[in-house]
C-alpha cells in the first residue's frame, strides 16, 4: 500500500465516529459565552482593542489555551481505540505495508481532524459574529483574509504539540492514562509561555500565538512577542523526535516483539 491508500484507509475508520460531530458541538459551545457576554466586546478603554476584534480574539484565547487542546486528545483516543479495538493494528501490519508510513498516515488523520475542528471554529465565529452585529448595530465581523491567516498559522504551530500527544498515546497503552497526562500537560503553559524557555514546550505554543497577536490587536496592552529563533528549530526538532517512537514502535510491532499481541 502507497502513502495515500493508508491515508484513505484510516479515514474510513474514524468516518462513522461521531468524533466530528463532538467536535462541531465543542466549536459551538466556545462562541455561546461570547454571544452572551458580548456587551464586554466593547469595553476596550485599557486595552484599546477594537471591538471587533476583542470578539474574535477572546474567544480564540480560551480555544487555543483548553478546548483545542482537550478536542485533540479525545481525537487522540479514538484514533488508538480503533487501532487497538480486535487487534486492528496487528491486522494491519500482517498486510504488506511499511510500518513508518503506516504511523505517518495515522498522524495525518489526526491532523486532518485537528484542520477541521479549527475550521469549525472559524464557521460558527462568523455565525456568531454576524448575530452579534444584527444584535448590536455594529460591524462584529473581521476579514476571511485576516481570520483564515490566522487559523492557518494556529493550525502550524499545534503540529508539535499534536506530535507529544500522540507520543504519549503510543508510549502509556493505558488510554485513561494517555489522555490525563495529556490534559494536564496543557495546564501550566499559561505559567509557562511566560518564562524565558516557552520555546521548549509545544503545549503552549498555539496560546503563545494567539496571546501575541493579542498584543498586536491591542496598542495598550503589552504581551511577549514572537522570537522564530530558537522556536522553529526546536519545534521541528520535538515533532521529529515525537513521531519517529511511534515509528520505531509499529517496526517492532511488526517484527512481533510487541506487547499488543
Amino acid at each position: 500500500m502507497n502513502f495515500i491508500h493508508l491515508i484513505q484507509v484510516e479515514r474510513k475508520k474514524i468516518r462513522r465516529s461521531k468524533i466530528l460531530l463532538l467536535l462541531l458541538i465543542a466549536a459551538i459551545v466556545l462562541w455561546l459565552p461570547s454571544l452572551f457576554n458580548i456587551d464586554m466586546s466593547f469595553d476596550t478603554q485599557t486595552t484599546g482593542i477594537t471591538p471587533e476584534n476583542n470578539f474574535f480574539i477572546q474567544g480564540f484565547l480560551g480555544f487555543s489555551w483548553f478546548l483545542f487542546p482537550a478536542g485533540m486528545v479525545v481525537a487522540v483516543v479514538l484514533i488508538r481505540q480503533l487501532e487497538l479495538g480486535n487487534k486492528g493494528i496487528l491486522k494491519m501490519l500482517a498486510l504488506p505495508v511499511n510500518p513508518a508510513l503506516l504511523s505517518l498516515a495515522k498522524f495525518v488523520i489526526l491532523l486532518l481532524i485537528s484542520a477541521i475542528f479549527i475550521l469549525f471554529a472559524v464557521i460558527v465565529y462568523y455565525v456568531a459574529a454576524g448575530y452579534g452585529s444584527m444584535v448590536n448595530d455594529y460591524n462584529m465581523i473581521l476579514s476571511p483574509t485576516f481570520v483564515l491567516k490566522e487559523a492557518a498559522v494556529f493550525f502550524v504551530v499545534s503540529i508539535p504539540m499534536l506530535s507529544f500527544f500522540w507520543l504519549l498515546s503510543v508510549c502509556l497503552q493505558t488510554m485513561i492514562f494517555s489522555a490525563g497526562i495529556s490534559l494536564v500537560s496543557v495546564i501550566p503553559s499559561v505559567l509557562i509561555m511566560n518564562s524565558d524557555y516557552w520555546f521548549m514546550y509545544p503545549m503552549c505554543y498555539p496560546f503563545f500565538v494567539v496571546t501575541a497577536k493579542y498584543g498586536q490587536l491591542a496598542p495598550d496592552l503589552s504581551t511577549s512577542q514572537i522570537s522564530y529563533l530558537p522556536w522553529i528549530p526546536v519545534a521541528i526538532g520535538i515533532t521529529i523526535i515525537c513521531l519517529a517512537f511511534p515509528v520505531y514502535s509499529l517496526e517492532k510491532l511488526k517484527g512481533g516483539k510487541s506487547t499488543y499481541e
